[in-house]
């Protein structure tokens, strides 16, 4: 009872006073009772901490056997002065010229193997986000109004997601399709094929005018996006409009939710080791207007308060001579997936109401499993990036108990920025909270909600936007894109910035930069 209790977190809602009954002129107020993401100071699984050093030790093996290396050749050579050493190697060279080539011939046949056998860097050579139209823009209060003028929903529910709205840290320039305050329905084919190709091409050109690529260049396309799956494929739709090659290695992504960007980066990479000398594209997007909902089920009306317009582009490569111009290097991806557990599987889940209404239905144990689900993709990723004071204090509290409580190492150590999804304001603070972030740490994220709202799984690149629009990215400087969704999953990438970031030319924050960060 006491460890439910301890998930629990109170907050005082609805202030005002009582305007008629035996109780008129006094102070009214509700309390609203949350779930709030489980400690991690309480509970760390130690499968994830070895899935962790999993695997380094399958990508760093070779970091224990250099220095062994370097003290046995220290040693044999130390002891010897400049000319002694010249000598001995001019007189086994002159006397012993087979033993001389053959070692050589190793150290050839070694560095040889092990550059042939290394997975091949792959860089984020630029990227984009896509900026709607003003005329698309809403405040809250013209949500509500617009969204009462469409006659779709009751008093009760307007009421209901007015004051979602006014809690989520959504601020007053999100943008909406136009469709969706129409009185016909707008989850249609037609509407969803509509707002995708506004949405995507806007993002693609953009790129493309960056990168200085041709469309025929791009040898893999990864395109994702959760709600809407048309036939032909929204993949098909970008190799049509842009007429890309025949061979072009395409896939489509559905149902993944807002954590999908980073599996198709996952697979994007995947893609690029197979094939030398390539580029990739991945698209992340939502098509808002399709997973509308009308009906009146509290639970499926969350996501109309949060979701808005957005799309991402971003061009990946593994050809060497892109590394002078890329912007990043990409270090690790870590995914973690809790689907096998039903409570985790069905916590975000599109179905009916009892009207027929289609949404999706969202959990009121969300944080927790979030946080569940968090808390196993962090501890395994710990080890690839945390350096090894940290991993060594975070390891001993493990074999020698800690009194109870697990050191949780210190994640502001290993990166220098962070782009956790931005998908509610009580999300943030909860994460926050717990990982032990600065204001400054979520700024990014915050902030993004504020100007964009939750753009699903495009809104980690909306934030590192916003650090470039600051100037705050500096070369050597390590980025956390951090995101969470559906299944439940939860995945992690990490990038290395290959130079300074200066402001660029093209940014969907350039003309509100002066009004961030905001205070709320």
């Amino acid at each position: 009872m006491a460890r439910e209790r301890d998930l629990l977190s109170t907050e005082i809602v609805n202030r005002g006073i009582e305007s008629s009954g035996p109780n008129a002129g006094s102070l009214t107020f509700s309390v609203r009772v949350r779930r709030r993401l489980p400690d991690f100071l309480q509970s760390v699984n130690l499968k994830y901490v070895r899935l962790g050093y999993h695997y380094l030790i399958n990508h760093a093996i070779y970091l224990a056997t250099i220095p062994v290396l370097v003290l046995v050749f220290s040693a044999e050579v130390g002891s010897l002065s400049r000319e002694e050493l010249w000598r001995k190697l001019w007189e086994d060279a002159r006397y012993d010229l087979a033993t001389v080539l053959a070692f050589f011939g190793v150290l050839v046949f070694t560095l040889s193997v092990y550059f042939m056998s290394r997975p091949r860097s792959i860089y984020l050579v630029d990227f984009a986000c896509y900026k709607p139209h003003d005329d698309l823009k809403v405040t809250k209060d013209q949500f509500i109004d617009m969204a009462r003028r469409t006659g779709k929903f009751d008093e009760a529910s307007l009421e209901f997601q007015k004051r979602i709205l006014h809690s989520s840290g959504i601020g007053d320039e999100t943008y909406i399709p136009k469709a969706i305050m129409a009185q016909e329905n707008c989850a249609t084919m037609k509407e969803g094929r509509a707002e995708a190709s506004t949405v995507m091409f806007g993002a693609l050109d953009e790129l493309f005018e960056k990168t200085r690529i041709r469309p025929k260049d791009v040898g893999v396309l990864v395109v994702n996006c959760s709600i809407f799956n048309p036939t032909p494929s929204l993949s098909a739709m970008i190799i049509n409009h842009y007429k890309m090659r025949g061979n072009i290695l395409s896939y489509n992504l559905g149902g993944m939710g807002c954590s999908a960007g980073i599996i198709a980066m996952d697979l994007a990479r995947d893609m690029l080791q197979a094939n030398p000398n390539s580029y990739a594209v991945v698209v992340s997007t939502e098509m808002v207007g399709y997973n509308w909902y009308s009906g009146k089920d509290r639970s499926m009306l969350i996501p109309n308060c949060f979701f808005r317009m957005g799309c991402s582009a971003i061009l990946m490569s593994n050809r060497r001579r892109d590394y002078t111009r890329s912007k990043y290097r990409l270090e690790h991806i870590v995914r973690t997936h809790k689907g096998a557990d039903d409570r985790s599987f069905r916590c975000i889940y599109q179905e009916e109401d009892e009207e027929k209404h289609k949404g999706l239905k969202v959990s009121k144990d969300l944080v927790e499993i979030g946080g569940e689900a968090l808390k196993a993709n962090i501890t395994t990723l710990g080890p690839l990036v945390l350096p090894f004071s940290e991993q060594l204090l975070f390891f001993a509290t493990l074999v020698w108990g800690g009194g109870g409580h697990p050191y949780i190492p210190d994640y502001k150590l290993a990166f220098e920025h962070f782009c956790v999804h931005a998908a509610s304001k009580t999300v943030l603070d909860e994460l926050q909270r717990n990982l032990e972030l600065s204001d400054e740490n979520v700024e990014a994220s915050r902030m993004t909600l504020h100007r964009f709202g939750n753009t699903s799984s495009s809104s980690i690149w909306y934030e590192l936007a916003y650090l470039e629009a600051k100037e705050k990215v500096r070369r050597g400087d390590r980025v956390w894109q951090l995101s969470f969704g559906s299944g439940f999953k939860c995945n992690s990438v990490v990038w290395k910035a290959m130079r300074r970031v200066k402001k660029p030319a093209r940014n969907p924050w350039l003309d509100c930069l002066d009004r961030y960060p905001f205070q709320a």
